[in-house]
């Protein structure tokens, strides 16, 4: 599902508080940028019922470039990590 068939969902199913795509589009966007913000802040996203957004961090580590053989250092960094929620998991594994 892309970003433009959820909006056109959600204004559907809100059809009945008159908002119309674009405004539906601007929550929407609202809504992942308070995501995107928090995490970049190192905050947790939690989401009750559909899972959390939170940082793992990876240590420094060296890797072997597949192509060359050659050993790279590969920086430590932050990454973006969800773990889905248990109402979530229980609905897809029914």
């Amino acid at each position: 599902m892309t970003k433009s068939v959820l909006i056109e969902k959600i204004a559907e199913k809100v059809k009945d508080l008159n908002l119309t795509k674009k405004q539906t589009e601007v929550v929407i966007e609202t809504v992942f940028e308070s995501i995107k913000e928090a995490l970049a802040k190192g905050d947790k996203v939690e989401v009750r019922g559909f899972g959390n957004f939170r940082l793992r961090h990876r240590k420094f580590r060296k890797a072997r470039n597949p192509k060359t053989g050659e050993f790279v250092e590969v920086q430590p960094k932050k990454v973006p990590f969800f773990k889905v929620g248990k109402e979530l998991r229980e609905m897809i594994n029914k």
